[in-house]
């Protein structure tokens, strides 16, 4: 029998095993018959327990409406019956007579910190039990005294569903005859310090829409994909050999409708995919979609790790969205930040009342320098939720790459910290070993996923980033070459008059360029917060930054490694991004910004469809100094190889407003060859000075080779050569 203290207990909304007192229980040893079916119902009046064989009164034991009845023998499948204090009667399930739905393996695997699809068991799911269609529930909160769930389902009321305590620190509730699109927290009250605070699902599939912060039911299993034919080829292809260019994308500031407002995931799955399939890029790269509470963290700052974000719609509209992409032959990768997290209430910081995902340490457990927390790579469970949430959005939503941004933050215990301010692992080094292992093994996993990728935004010198486990590598597909970005962003920023004094910049990266698998960035970062866009980043007058810039992504696209390149930049934007608008699109109206777009569609046209630009992008093989010396005209030549020798482009770059007729530069074999680009042509908004389309070689002996070519170089131009076969 039950005491008057924990009846007490139940109403205050306190008592920690709910599950022991509410629902049907026996009340008798031994074969005695004897059954009580208890409910807490302070909505109703009223309440009667109604199976088939009729209907038993329930008597009110508390005024706050605990209800019980008694029964001769065990009790068949019942509803309740409710008088509502408003006069209306409606009939419902009871949550407390079924029996617990997730798995006692499950829960182990959980403990233990491999339960790799935890998303299964975890957060809110569609159930049918036991005729009943309702919600199953779970939450990992392993210093709560009570979990309650609480939604527009029970009005908000803290004390209706207190949830059942599992092992593994894991409360779990089925709540019958509530579906797709109900909005829910949970209300967690913690054994430390008097805690108490609602909070959003973990592992919600959906959230409300900014500044809403509920977790909101999603069913994902009924969407239909169409991609069947992208993933078969995904499947087999090999990304390192493959072209990859990417275009980097902010949702909510690319493009913006008439009055203001940023397009929906199904508007963008037909202006931004059309737009990138015509630019030429071969995948599409978005800053984090995870549901993100403050827009100006750009996504950075994630509240719901499973939640694409509901600014521009639900999730079947995000799938639609990567469904199209797809289907237009568009790869899709989406920055995941597995780095951090934010102190928002209702997120997971202090989430059961400890330092539960973060180290209580802030020595540790603090991100100072972006006001948010970090993850306790050695806890079991944290490691199972993080790993278990890249791979969701690689199967669950067919992404076909993680890129993972601030790992350089990861790696180092000292990271953006003072001496003091940070503690040393157990060997008295700086390397944060246990994110160490938890991104090698998260990068096994990943790369299980037939044809998935993994990219590193990592800015050290930490070695074997993108090189396999196997080999002690962190297990990346590839990493941001930052290196070369601030090189050559340092480079062009200089008077063309200065750039011979710094011709180291144009040609260290080509030391290092092989010990990674390198992507070459001109990121999101590199154009806001006072940086300036690209264009704005060079000198001089509006004739020349248009040429530097035209000539900076010639060389890019021209350099080993994967390209990426955000939005706007294609464009020449004046000024830097602006992430509360959209890009200047009515730049394109003006000749010299045209041009400039014209000729980023062409580079990627030349660069997928050339294969000594992308085949071996990773080994010397693929590359080879014609001429880095001409320190003294800011000159520099080279070829690009693919995997057969001869099949191979030449590359002249002229850094200076001077033209140079007559520059000679050694080729490999004779013959004629064809000018394929020349970043001084008149549709690129250049004067058009070049090589009338066509060279052939002389036996002059140039550059340590028997064949020789001479060239007009345009000022401030890249041009680039094929032999005619």
């Amino acid at each position: 029998m039950i005491t008057h203290e924990e009846i007490e207990a139940i109403v205050g909304g306190y008592h920690g095993d709910a599950f022991r007192i509410l629902g049907p229980h026996s009340t008798s040893a031994g074969r005695s018959k004897a059954w009580e079916v208890r409910a807490f119902l302070p909505q109703a009046e009223a309440a009667e327990m109604v199976t088939g064989g009729g209907v038993t009164p329930m008597t009110k034991q508390h005024w706050q409406g605990f209800f019980t009845a008694a029964l001769k023998g065990a009790p068949k499948p019942y509803r309740l019956r409710l008088k509502l204090w408003n006069g209306d009667t409606i009939e419902v399930d009871d949550p407390y007579r079924f029996a617990p739905l997730v798995t006692d393996f499950d829960l182990h695997l959980h403990a233990e910190g491999t339960n790799y699809e935890s998303y299964r068991s975890l957060g809110s799911h569609l159930a049918e039990f036991e005729g009943a269609a309702g919600v199953r529930f779970a939450v990992w909160a392993p210093n709560a005294v009570v979990v309650s769930l609480v939604g527009e389902f029970n009005d908000w009321d803290t004390r209706r569903h207190p949830m059942r305590m599992r092992s593994s620190g894991v409360w779990e509730i089925f709540i019958p005859g509530i579906g797709a699109g109900a909005t829910y927290k949970y209300f967690v009250r913690s054994r430390f310090r008097g805690y108490q605070q609602l909070k959003a699902d973990p592992y919600a599939f959906a959230c409300e829409v900014p500044p809403k912060t509920a977790s909101v039911v999603a069913d994902l299993d009924t969407y239909q994909w169409s991609d069947f034919e992208w993933m078969e080829q995904r499947s087999r292809r090999e990304w390192l050999k493959e072209p990859v260019s990417i275009y980097e994308v902010h949702l909510e500031s690319w493009m913006r409708d008439p009055n203001g407002h940023s397009l929906s995931y199904r508007e963008l799955a037909d202006t931004l995919v059309e737009y990138v399939k015509r630019m030429g890029y071969t995948h599409i790269e978005l800053l984090p979609i995870m549901e993100y509470p403050f827009s100006g963290s750009w996504g950075y700052q994630v509240i719901g790790h499973f939640a694409p974000t509901s600014r521009f719609g639900a999730p079947h509209d995000f799938m639609h969205f990567v469904d199209r992409c797809h289907q237009a032959g568009i790869g899709v990768i989406v920055d995941w930040v597995p780095a951090h997290f934010p102190k928002d209430a209702h997120g997971l910081a202090y989430f059961d009342g400890t330092a539960l995902y973060e180290h209580e340490d802030p020595r540790k457990g603090e991100q100072r320098d972006w006001g948010t927390l970090i993850f306790n790579y050695g806890r079991n469970e944290v490691r199972e939720f993080l790993i278990s949430n890249g791979l969701f959005w690689l199967k669950k939503y067919h992404i076909d790459g993680l890129r993972v941004d601030a790992v350089a933050s990861m790696l180092y215990l000292d990271y953006s910290r003072k001496p003091g301010e940070w503690t040393p692992n157990e060997f008295g080094g700086n390397e944060n070993l246990e994110a160490i292992e938890f991104l090698k093994r998260f990068n096994e996993l990943a790369h299980q996923v037939p044809g998935a990728v993994t990219i590193a935004e990592e800015s050290t010198a930490f070695a074997g980033v993108s090189r396999p486990v196997y080999l002690n590598g962190l297990g990346f597909t590839m990493k941001w070459n930052m290196g070369w970005m601030h090189d050559m962003l340092d480079y062009f920023a200089l008077e063309p008059i200065f750039r011979k004094f710094h011709h180291q910049n144009i040609t260290f990266s080509l030391l290092y360029a092989f010990t990674e698998n390198f992507v070459l960035p001109i990121s999101h970062d590199e154009v806001v917060h006072g940086k300036g866009s690209l264009l704005a980043k060079m000198p001089g007058d509006e004739w020349q930054r248009f040429a530097s810039a035209r000539a900076f992504l010639a060389y890019m696209y021209g350099h080993p490694g994967k390209k990426l390149l955000f939005m706007g930049q294609e464009l020449g934007q004046y000024e830097e991004w602006n992430p509360a608008a959209q890009v200047r699109w009515e730049l394109v109206e003006f000749a010299c910004h045209r041009g400039l777009q014209t000729l980023v569609r062409e580079l990627n046209r030349l660069y997928r469809e050339n294969r000594a630009l992308h085949q071996v992008d990773f080994h010397h093989a693929g590359f080879e100094w014609i001429d880095f010396r001409d320190v003294e005209h800011s000159i520099v030549s080279f070829i690009r190889r693919a995997e057969d020798p001869s099949d191979f482009l030449v590359f002249a770059c002229n850094f200076t407003p001077v033209p140079r007729h007559r520059y000679r530069i050694g080729v490999p074999e004779a013959g004629f060859y064809e000018e394929v680009l020349n970043t001084d042509a008149e549709i690129f908004g250049g004067g058009n000075v070049g090589n009338g389309g066509m060279v052939s070689t002389d036996s002059v002996v140039k550059h340590g080779r028997p064949q020789s070519i001479s060239i007009t170089l345009p000022p401030m131009a890249v041009v680039a050569f094929r032999v005619r076969q």
